[in-house]
């Protein structure tokens, strides 16, 4: 797995520490596990992309797969969303933030230790209408994940899907129902947002 940071040129390092921008939790900080990988997207990232979310965010059912550091998670609770579901195989990163839902009474949150590909494959669908989509780099998991939300049924008619990666968008290979509707570079990482459209007949 290639630790975020080296790839953002402002990300946080090795300090294991996050903010929220905006929202209900504006400012408040976190802590998360210093964990290879476990990296929050960079400030500036996120809030170019909850500027882009801004109109959709209220109410909104929200889908993190590989939540990691929690950053994006925590941000959209804190926005409006009106439930999140987080996976992550690595189990002090779902811990350290069922303390951070414990510690913001917060009860809309959902967190599962369990190996994103496997439990979407495998688990009835629940309909969402916003997904993060980061999960590491090198491991050929994003061109699968989505084929895998689009094929089981997990999206929303005109859902959100936000994405981050080592290649530029439009080399992504994904769902051809998806309209990409956003896109930036930070640094060496690509990210994207991507609005689900009817499936082809």
């Amino acid at each position: 797995m290639v630790a975020k940071s080296s790839l953002y040129p402002d990300a946080h390092g090795g300090t294991g520490q996050l903010r929220i921008i905006g929202g209900s939790w504006r400012s408040r900080r976190f802590t998360f596990p210093d964990a290879e990988g476990l990296r929050p997207t960079p400030d500036r990232v996120r809030e170019t992309l909850f500027n882009w979310l801004a109109p959709y965010l209220s109410g909104a059912r929200v889908l993190d797969p590989f939540v990691g550091s929690g950053a994006l998670y925590l941000e959209a609770l804190s926005r409006g969303a009106s439930m999140a579901m987080a996976l992550d195989v690595n189990a002090n990163a779902i811990a350290s933030l069922r303390k951070h839902l414990d510690t913001l009474s917060c009860g809309n949150g959902q967190l599962l230790q369990s190996d994103a590909m496997r439990y979407l494959e495998n688990q009835s669908a629940s309909i969402f209408d916003l997904v993060f989509l980061d999960p590491p780099f090198n491991r050929n998991l994003l061109g699968p994940v989505c084929e895998l939300l689009e094929r089981k049924g997990w999206l929303a008619e005109h859902a959100w899907i936000y994405t981050e990666s080592e290649a530029p968008p439009s080399g992504l290979g994904l769902p051809g129902n998806w309209r990409l509707h956003r896109e930036k570079k930070a640094g060496q990482v690509h990210y994207a947002l991507w609005q689900r459209g009817p499936t082809p007949a």
